[in-house]
């Protein structure tokens, strides 16, 4: 298996660093491409998931394809081919795992979906009966279905600072009422027909995080779309509201870090090799279940 891929580096380029994306300003587009640096707490590893970046690019393509004739989204092409110079001469580093899209002014929200209660959705409800504004039936379980899936917006924070949640009244004072309807709206839509869908696979969603912007005075979903690092996605057949779920994205990474005590507000650890290769073989799973295809690793 090829290493990871904490960077990409194209000679005389000056992109822009996320916590796993290395963005490529065009001028009228964006090249985003996605790398193996796995976050946690917002606070990226020291160390990645070899093919990460791929798998999670080819994830977001499936959905992007799934949900493209009700919902339009940001994406060009992801062949190389299609790349202006220099970026299509580096197969080897971007091949798979970059995209070329629209260029956007990106809300300054995040638009989270919950349909089942956990996270920092748990960790609220066991204070207050709340989350995010949403008054919830008493007696709740941990990762239980929620009556109706919620929407639950939080800030997008500077790199190395936590998003915070907050509820729709603030979502409406940050970007107005009717792009935070819009966006509602929508993303409960697309939450819908993806819940749908994974349930044909044997798969719950149980929440995701989709991210929007302007261009042309239309918004358009951008990033990325449903994938193991903006979602939750658990085994049904293993389901049981109460305790933690087995999953196939990063909680896996979470609940390594909460065993260690690990400093959220620190820099990012070394994750040991039977973390890495574990959670990587859950995204390979994740993959494979949701598009029904045999994942084919970079050499």
């Amino acid at each position: 298996m090829a290493p990871a891929i904490l960077q990409t580096e194209i000679p005389n380029t000056d992109p822009k660093h996320g916590k796993v994306r290395d963005i490529y300003d065009l001028g009228d587009r964006l090249l985003i491409a996605a790398s193996d640096r796995i976050s946690a707490f917002d606070v990226i590893m020291a160390n990645g998931i070899p093919n990460k970046g791929v798998i999670l690019t080819q994830i977001s393509r499936f959905w992007f394809d799934f949900i493209g004739s009700e919902i339009e989204n940001h994406l060009i092409s992801d062949d190389i081919s299609d790349f202006p110079a220099p970026f299509c001469d580096y197969p080897a580093q971007l091949a798979g795992r970059t995209m070329l899209v629209k260029k956007t002014v990106p809300l300054p929200v995040e638009c989270v979906i919950r349909g089942y209660l956990a996270g920092s959705g748990w960790k609220e409800y066991q204070q207050n009966q709340t989350v995010c504004g949403h008054k919830l039936p008493a007696g709740l379980k941990q990762c239980e279905k929620l009556p109706e899936p919620i929407f639950t917006p939080a800030t997008k924070a500077k790199l190395g600072d936590h998003d915070e949640n907050i509820d729709f009244a603030r979502c409406v004072d940050t970007i107005g009422r009717e792009k935070a309807e819009y966006v509602r709206d929508k993303s409960l839509r697309i939450f819908q027909m993806a819940s749908e869908y994974a349930a044909t696979k044997g798969i719950i969603l149980a929440d995701t995080k989709f991210e929007w912007g302007e261009v042309d005075s239309r918004l358009i979903l951008i990033d990325e779309a449903l994938t193991p690092d903006s979602s939750r996605f658990w085994p049904a057949d293993k389901y049981e509201a109460g305790r933690d779920q087995e999953s196939y994205d990063k909680q896996f990474v979470r609940n390594y870090l909460e065993s260690i005590n690990f400093d959220k507000g620190g820099k990012g650890i070394v994750l040991p090799d039977d973390i890495c290769e574990k959670t990587g073989a859950k995204y390979v799973e994740a993959y494979e279940e949701l598009t029904g295809k045999k994942f084919a690793p970079l050499t």
